[in-house]
């Protein structure tokens, strides 16, 4: 069958997907609602059902007060219980995959399950919304002429007591359809190499010669990809390597830092991109116009919603709201249930609702993921729209951040403390920082209260950081490739500490 005429049919039936979607963006609490106790119903006969008596929840109310919310540490018993083998624990289908990604106060790495229906319903399901609703934007697409170039976590999957466990990237790729792997590239065996240096190179020899027509993964990571296929073929910039490329779908870590570089190495005007909101947990949330910043959250994945307002987060008074009670522009942390057995569980990221009718977010940032030492409540989205804010009118460019508090010492004022590393450095580092300040003080009030004449903090602190100390400092800690990422802000300075060590080197 010719392409033209595949692109054609693949387009149509993804975009037949869209008419189910506008269900659920006119009834969102309806569908969420159904979905709550559907998922109850079906996991009343586990240990948990039993625990809490789900037969006898009748309503939100009963199910918000009977069952804790809880994160990874308060599941990782019965977790590891289910990856021995047992049973019927949290949800009545075997559990042959684990999700593996990085730790807590508890262990060295979670283990997310992974059902059957969470993979088909929800994983699988999400990729196949995400062409819909890319194909309803863009009725010229010829993204089916081509490939997708798929940049997936560099960890093998490891077989134990009859259970998987591995990346959710690997995972992903393991058990994708034929169809889907036959518009892919690399190759399964090159996606799933475990050395990911050897593997970056496998990927550019594989790739430069084929139609890539769209590319897929984290942008940090996707970055170095490209970089590595520019060198290797000696093109200017990617449309020259391949010139029917026309969109990158990224998730995993925010975009923001990385746009400028890739308008550089992507300088069509008409190239797209589309964000997706995902984790090991779930699928959670699709970019579903051209252009934008905001996400539409998929309400019909097995996935039932709740948030809790971030000023009480953590504190003896928190509490979590249903999908129908939030508002515009607050900060929440996002809590989920979904179809692998999670109940209530933390997933640690925060998230705001741009619009109510339909639901949209954006990522904020992650629970533990801020500053708040001095009371100024710096989330992730402030710095890095700051840094941006700064990178262009001083034409710098910056390959990665971390940040840690200086802690007060007798009457000396507080502060906090960075680390960057630039690939085009600043002309003038005070003047970078002085900016830098200003401009947190302009996107966060709470920040700006605590600077007002350095009555608890004095101003930031740079520390530039020397070529690759990011890349290397992951590498030694087991953490190329994947959805990895450096920690951007932190409480404490465990982090940054350890990173400035190696700077030193």
């Amino acid at each position: 069958m010719p392409i033209p005429i595949v692109n054609s049919i693949a387009s149509w039936f993804l975009k037949k997907r869209f008419h189910q979607i506008e269900l659920f963006l006119k009834y969102p609490n309806e569908v969420q609602n159904e979905l709550l106790f559907s998922l109850l119903h079906f996991a009343k006969d586990t240990e948990i059902g039993k625990q809490y008596d789900f037969a006898s929840i009748k309503n939100y109310k009963t199910f918000s007060e009977r069952i804790p919310i809880q994160n990874y540490d308060a599941w990782q018993d019965i977790i590891e219980r289910s990856m021995k083998g047992e049973g019927n624990l949290f949800w009545p289908t075997p559990i042959k995959w684990y999700a593996k990604s990085s730790g807590t106060t508890r262990s060295k790495s979670k283990f997310i399950p992974v059902s059957e229906e969470s993979l088909e319903e929800c994983h699988y399901a999400a990729s196949k919304d995400l062409l819909c609703m890319y194909f309803n934007n863009n009725e010229d697409s010829q993204l089916f002429t081509g490939k997708s170039l798929r940049l997936g976590g560099s960890k093998q999957l490891y077989k134990e007591n009859g259970t998987v466990f591995g990346d959710l990237s690997a995972i992903l790729i393991d058990n994708m359809p034929f169809w889907a792997e036959f518009s892919s590239t690399p190759s399964n065996k090159v996606s799933l190499m475990s050395d990911w240096e050897h593997k970056m190179q496998a990927i550019v020899d594989e790739t430069r010669y084929e139609n890539v027509t769209s590319l897929a993964g984290v942008p940090s990571w996707m970055l170095v990809l490209l970089n590595n296929v520019l060198e290797t073929t000696g093109k200017s910039n990617l449309h020259e390597v391949w010139p029917n490329l026309e969109v990158y779908f990224h998730g995993g870590v925010s975009f923001t830092p990385y746009v400028d570089q890739y308008k550089n190495i992507l300088p069509k005007k008409d190239f797209k991109y589309y964000e997706i909101y995902n984790a090991s947990e779930g699928f959670f949330a699709i970019q579903d116009q051209n252009d934008s910043d905001e996400l539409l959250l998929m309400l019909d994945y097995g996935i039932f919603y709740e948030f809790i307002p971030m000023d009480v987060y953590d504190t003896p008074g928190e509490h979590a709201i249903p999908l129908s009670q939030v508002e515009l522009f607050k900060n929440y942390a996002v809590i989920i249930t979904t179809n692998a057995g999670l109940w209530r569980y933390k997933v640690g990221d925060t998230v705001r609702f741009t619009s109510l009718s339909p639901y949209r977010v954006k990522i904020s940032g992650r629970t533990k993921h801020h500053i708040n030492v001095f009371g100024e409540e710096l989330i992730i989205e402030n710095a890095e729209n700051a840094l941006k804010q700064v990178c262009k009118y001083t034409e710098t460019e910056i390959v990665d951040f971390t940040a840690a508090p200086i802690f007060m010492k007798g009457k000396e004022k507080g502060a906090h403390e960075w680390l960057i590393e630039f690939k085009r450095a600043p002309k003038n580092l005070n003047e970078f920082n002085e900016l830098f300040d200003e401009a947190l003080k302009s996107l966060n009030s709470d920040y700006e209260a605590k600077r007002f004449n350095n009555i608890t903090l004095n101003k930031p602190k740079i520390n530039v950081a020397r070529e690759n100390l990011f890349y290397d400092w992951l590498k030694q800690n087991n953490k190329l490739g994947g959805q990895h990422k450096v920690p951007r802000l932190s409480n404490n300075r465990d982090y940054l500490e350890e990173l400035l060590k190696l700077n030193d080197f």
